[in-house]
């Protein structure tokens, strides 16, 4: 069934025309692309205003100057990394129907912010008007979002992993670092569906925050008509879509495509040279001062060799700095011009097609049609070059590290289902460090089950809690003879308990009770204590260099390696398991430890505990934790959706928090409920549902 649909015509007086539906989703109409844009871009404004201030401000490096020195670190990261300056070279290098397209959606953001921006009570509450966006402004957010996505900073870690431990211990902790992903997807082919048209489920794991990262909307005109989920202050919608014809969802590949390099400098007469493969060349220096409030003003030298920008170290600074190489800066390309081809596909071929022109970031895409096409594919740009680049800062004065064009990327046919889950699955050969299997498992386990998938059940796979990651601790624990009676009735019950983190089980919350015991006993060894020492890397890359984050996440590999001959993990699970049966295991639920924290630039009031979370970093319902660090979950499913070809309006989604941005709005919480339970909601398609906001939007 097709939906009800009658975008206006090209000549129509009304351009474009703003629809929400019972959960405030906006449902935007338009005579043409261009009027749609601008339409967009004014509703991100009008729904986002303090979100889009507060990204804009992140993306030129200038946020402490209202949020405090909190931001200072980031601040610095920006400028020094370059991301406004990367993002107008990669606007000027838009082919002109995009760049107009982007400007469209620029001169909507602006017209917003100037209505109702007022809207938002943030902007009294930090001193600030909203700011000019520049054409360019949108490349910016969508770097600012992505820079880090590729986690170059794991580059840094395996350089302190072989400083300390030697370099046969570089892929000791091969499991991603603090801002693990948890992103899912997977799909369903025709064959087994109950419909006979394929099933798409997807849910990004990103940082929740005060309003969400992505942004449920309709966008239509005449050329098309698209669900999905946009990020505010970004035209169009990039990773998760339907058109009507064809559908897609997307997660991290995991791909490595940035490299580090050890820069040697030195200041001259007329500047700063960097010492490459040819010798001593100028590096482009200049400084900059970010304004901090409450606090004096910070000047940052911005320093660029033939690699890339420094991202730690100075010319002045003992020993090597360190440079960063990615993709957009070298190429000028985001890949924005896949974007609004994205809009207008209705195949999965022409999706193919659009994302051979996708850069940054690097991504698995699943897809459908509704003519039982499929696609499974990693789509963005991977440079060429010497495997050694993938593993840890390399010279910059030693040849042999230069890039060599990009990589082809893999693709897959779909034999009954795909999943995605950021293993090392379809992307393999592209990186190094992926996420553990177990989710990917689990799902595909979960899929065996019968060929008769419907919406429904696609849904409850997204909240599955078993954690498979679990078993070589407990086993561990099933093999310790000679416990105390206390030790060893805790003992029997995780031996007994199902390993599932639902937030009203006591056992799930003792066993991560155990867990984070045993990892704290392994960041205290003689061994592996040294690796949090700290080595003057810059404060924004602390996540990614946490010694005890990275032993809790890499604990399920740490208890049976052999490469630590000196660590005895028996012994580290005897004594942790005796020492809190000794002082009385807790008594409380799993979801009374794991809450939810949820980032606002400015909280709306004190900053208190969240509600209580199922699920945990290696669970379907992948709420993460840190074991060892904290059981507050800052990450969890940014979204939840399902796509279903045969029919769009059974299609289904939900965001944590609510569709608009504004705190007091009714529908800035108005979905937190459902999204807390686990449950979806509805995709509204047909037109005489929806309420028309205004005439003239």
């Amino acid at each position: 069934m097709s939906d009800p649909q009658s975008p206006p015509q090209p000549g129509t007086p009304v351009d474009a025309r703003l629809y929400r539906d019972a959960h405030g989703i906006p449902h935007l109409r338009a005579a043409d692309p261009l009027a749609l844009a601008h339409a967009q871009g004014r509703n991100a404004a009008t729904d986002r205003s303090w979100q889009l201030e507060v990204e804009r401000h992140r993306a030129q490096g200038t946020s402490a100057a209202f949020l405090g020195p909190d931001h200072l670190d980031w601040d610095v990261f920006a400028r020094q990394v370059r991301l406004a300056d990367t993002a107008r070279r990669c606007f000027a290098a838009l082919d002109a129907p995009t760049a107009a397209w982007v400007r469209a959606y620029v001169d909507g953001v602006n017209r917003g912010l100037r209505e109702s921006a007022y809207l938002a009570p943030e902007f009294d509450t930090a001193g600030l008007t909203p700011g000019q966006w520049q054409e360019w402004t949108p490349l910016a957010l969508w770097l600012s979002h992505h820079i880090l996505f590729a986690g170059f900073p794991g580059k840094l870690w395996r350089e302190r992993v072989a400083r300390v431990l030697g370099d046969h211990a570089v892929h000791l902790f091969a499991t991603d670092g603090l801002p693990a992903s948890g992103s899912n997807g997977w799909l369903v082919a025709p064959e087994r569906t109950a419909s006979g048209a394929a099933l798409i489920a997807g849910d990004p794991h990103r940082f929740i925050e005060t309003p969400g990262v992505y942004q449920q909307i309709r966008l239509a005109c005449p050329e098309y008509d698209v669900v999905g989920l946009a990020v505010p202050g970004v035209p169009g919608i990039a990773h998760f879509g339907h058109t009507g014809g064809v559908a897609w969802a997307i997660t991290n590949s995991m791909a490595d495509y940035q490299d580090l390099y050890r820069e040697r400098l030195r200041r001259t007469p007329d500047g700063v040279e960097a010492l490459g493969p040819d010798g001593w060349q100028p590096a482009a220096a200049h400084t900059e001062t970010v304004e901090v409030a409450g606090a004096d003003p910070v000047t940052v030298e911005v320093v660029e060799t033939a690699r890339g920008p420094l991202i730690a170290g100075s010319p002045d600074g003992a020993g090597d700095a360190v440079s960063l190489r990615h993709p957009p800066r070298v190429t000028g390309r985001l890949g924005f011009e896949a974007l609004p081809v994205l809009l207008r596909a209705r195949t999965v071929a022409d999706l193919d097609r659009a994302l051979d022109d996708w850069a940054e970031p690097v991504n698995v895409v699943l897809a459908a049609d509704t003519a039982g096409a499929l696609l499974h594919r990693v789509a963005g740009a991977v440079p060429a070059r010497d495997p050694r680049n993938l593993v840890r800062p390399v010279p910059a004065r030693e040849p042999g590290h230069e890039w060599h064009g990009l990589r082809p990327l893999p693709r897959a046919e779909v034999r009954g289902c795909a999943v995605m889950a950021n293993e090392r699955g379809l992307a393999g050969p592209l990186g190094i460090e992926f996420c553990a299997p177990h989710r990917a498992e689990r799902i595909a386990e979960l899929l065996a089950e019968g060929d008769d998938w419907t919406t429904d059940r696609m849904a409850a796979v997204h909240t599955d809690t078993l954690l498979p990651s679990a078993r070589p601790l407990l086993d561990l624990l099933a093999q310790l003879p000679g416990l105390g009676a206390r030790a060893a009735a805790l003992r029997d019950e995780l031996l007994g308990w199902d390993r599932r983190m639902d937030a009203d089980s006591v056992t799930a919350a003792r066993y991560a009770e155990l867990r984070s015991a045993v990892v704290r006993r392994y960041a205290a060894t003689p061994e592996l204590a040294a690796l949090a020492e700290p080595d003057g890397l810059p404060p924004v890359f602390a996540p990614w260099l946490s010694a005890t984050a990275r032993i809790g996440f890499a604990l399920e590999h740490l208890l049976t390696t052999e490469l630590l001959p000196g660590i005895d993990p028996a012994a580290l699970v005897r004594a942790a398991v005796e020492e809190l049966a000794a002082a009385g295991p807790t008594d409380g639920t799993w979801g009374e430890r794991h809450r939810l924290f949820a980032w606002s630039a400015l909280p709306a009031g004190p900053a208190g505990p969240g509600p209580g979370l199922s699920g945990d970093h290696d669970c379907v319902l992948a709420t993460s934790s840190v074991p060892g660090v904290t059981d507050v979950s800052a990450r969890a499913s940014a979204a939840r959706l399902v796509w279903d070809l045969a029919d769009r309006q059974r299609s289904a989604w939900i965001v944590p928090h609510g569709a608009h941005g504004h705190p007091r709005h009714p529908h800035h919480r108005d979905q937190h409920r459902l999204w807390l339970s686990g449950a979806l909601t509805p995709v509204v398609t047909d037109w005489n549902r929806l309420t028309e906001e205004n005439s003239d939007h």
